[in-house]
């Protein structure tokens, strides 16, 4: 890595990720080796834990950026992940300013914010230290999720709070919030994503998008989306399992 992944997510430029579940760390050097920008390592569905999601850190090292989403808004989870290293945080239901702002004071060391200190990976388990707890502000890369309908009333304050890096719509939780759950094309459903669409990018704020295929992120990334997820992992392997088995039951002429 050149540079920090927040710099690259600021100058706009598309960076192509893949969503990982799964906590055997062959995935994770197969989901490198493919050539994605970066990964979306998840920690709030599936059943990631800390210690496999500090592997699968260890096993990427360097060759990509790691974002972690965390289970939701706590300070302990948060600090966990950024101690093991991680580029940046990606945190789910965060549907208020204020809530918006506390993920940024757990992320942030003082003076901008109340992220503990201590010993860790991050830091080369203290030899890198001071570099580290000097640069961590500026680098680190904070992401909030936009997947109800109350962040969509309020999105104009949750992208004023200083210290948001991006925001990453969660199209599925938004539209079970809105009483369409899974109907992410519905009209209802497409207009609220037209709201935050509008107001981020009116003000230059990144924006993120998860699809579960390449077609499914196209769309977005014409719309100058560039935090982009296309797939999971786990659909992935079942993707070619049963195109495989397919193929073997029903051979061509």
């Amino acid at each position: 890595m050149t540079q920090p992944f927040k710099n690259r997510l600021h100058s706009g430029q598309p960076l192509l990720g893949t969503m990982l579940t799964l906590s055997n760390p062959a995935v994770a050097e197969i989901l490198v080796d493919s050539g994605f920008d970066w990964l979306f390592v998840d920690g709030e569905h599936g059943a990631l834990e800390t210690r496999e999601i500090l592997t699968i850190l260890q096993t990427v090292g360097d060759k990509i950026p790691c974002l972690v989403r965390v289970p939701g808004l706590a300070e302990v989870p948060i600090k966990k992940v950024l101690d093991l290293g991680a580029a940046g945080i990606i945190v789910p239901q965060v549907n208020t300013a204020e809530e918006a702002a506390k993920v940024v004071q757990f992320a942030k060391y003082a003076p901008e914010g109340s992220r503990g200190v201590g010993l860790a990976r991050a830091h080369g388990y203290g030899a890198r230290f001071h570099d580290y707890i000097q640069s961590a502000n500026r680098d680190i890369t904070v992401v909030v999720q936009a997947e109800h309908i109350d962040a969509v009333s309020n999105i104009e304050s949750i992208v004023g709070v200083p210290g948001v890096d991006a925001v990453f719509l969660g199209p599925y939780d938004l539209s079970a919030s809105m009483g369409k759950m899974g109907q992410v094309e519905d009209p209802a459903v497409l207009e609220a994503i037209d709201r935050i669409t509008s107001h981020c990018q009116s003000v230059g704020m990144p924006l993120g998008y998860f699809g579960v295929s390449a077609q499914a992120v196209q769309p977005y990334m014409q719309r100058g989306y560039s935090l982009i997820v296309a797939g999971v992992d786990t659909l992935f392997l079942r993707s070619a399992a049963m195109q495989t088995l397919k193929q073997l039951s029903h051979p061509a002429a």
